[in-house]
């Protein structure tokens, strides 16, 4: 964090911090789920051709979806700690970001063909060879319940790793759902027990989802992260010494890890030095999360309002 003059032509000083800890890598997470999902969805796709089970067939493309969806993630967590370059200032952190938007698009069309295939099925019921289905229904939990539990770690604090651990829960819950409805329906006889039994599954995957869509895209749109409340930091900033007003204040997600903060704080008495502005900086990552904080002190109140007006473009000069 240093003091610096910006280009107004009022006085003030600048001031920025970098304190942030980098993300837990999860490669070998990604690397063992790939595999493993890759390989089932050949055997659950070639056993269901045999079994004349569509439910299987139906949930080996859920889960060659899900291969995707790790593999996008897998690719956003690296690229996410790639250093800075002169095109892409802050590096590729916002990678995990789209990602998270790309998994939870992923996940609301899988779900889509879940349903019309169980709707079809609620029309027009057939029959299921109930125990080869069950078994490989039973090697899908096994595989999807250890996939999702190298992800329960870091759900909590990266919406991304979050994505990749609702993926493979999901299908393990569906999974669950398919060795259930199988055991009815060899004791019953009853075949519409397969479509009911879809149709409660995609309506608990569908809650989740919507959570990861609506988290993401608020991320995609630079809103204030959930982990942070934005009013407690803007009065923080208004009860610091010294400062008489705040404004342009602005908070928003990196990463799905790392927050930013950018803000203008009227200092009548003038600059206070670096000490403040290390201080501060301290004080914005370990009470409020924020690790990238740029601050920008002004001694007059009306100054900083010159920035109020919308940016011009700008004419690029070949």
């Amino acid at each position: 964090m240093s003091g610096a003059h910006h280009h107004h032509d009022h006085d003030h000083g600048h001031g920025h911090a970098h304190h942030h800890h980098a993300p837990a890598s999860f490669g070998r997470a990604f690397a063992i789920g790939i595999a493993l999902n890759t390989a089932f969805v050949a055997v659950e796709a070639v056993y269901g051709v045999l079994a004349g089970s569509m439910a299987l067939v139906a949930d080996a493309g859920h889960n060659l979806s899900d291969v995707l969806s790790l593999a996008v993630a897998w690719a956003a967590s690296v690229l996410a700690t790639r250093p800075p370059s002169a095109r892409f200032t802050y590096g590729y952190k916002s990678s995990s970001i789209l990602a998270a938007l790309f998994n939870a698009a992923l996940l609301m069309i899988a779900l889509g063909a879940i349903l019309v295939e169980t709707i079809h099925r609620l029309i027009a019921p057939q029959p299921v060879a109930a125990g080869p289905v069950m078994v490989v229904a039973a090697i899908g939990i096994a595989i999807n319940t250890a996939t999702a539990l190298l992800f329960l770690r870091g759900r909590e604090h990266d919406i991304n790793i979050r994505g990749a651990y609702l993926h493979m829960a999901s299908d393990a819950a569906v999974s669950a759902g398919v060795v259930a409805a199988g055991a009815l329906i060899s004791v019953t006889g009853a075949w519409w027990i397969d479509p009911v039994t879809s149709l409660v599954i995609v309506g608990v995957i569908a809650w989740g989802t919507w959570g990861l869509a609506k988290d993401s895209l608020k991320m995609g749109l630079h809103g204030v992260p959930a982990s942070v409340d934005g009013h407690a930091v803007e009065h923080h900033l208004e009860a610091l010494p010294g400062v008489s007003a705040v404004h342009d204040l602005h908070i928003w997600p990196m990463s799905t890890t790392e927050t930013a903060m950018t803000a203008h704080l009227v200092m009548p008495a003038g600059h206070p030095g670096d000490a403040f502005l290390t201080s501060l900086a301290h004080t914005l990552e370990h009470d409020f999360g924020i690790c990238h904080a740029t601050v920008q002190i002004e001694t007059t109140d009306h100054a900083g309002h010159a920035c109020a007006p919308a940016c011009q473009p700008r004419t690029k000069v070949a």
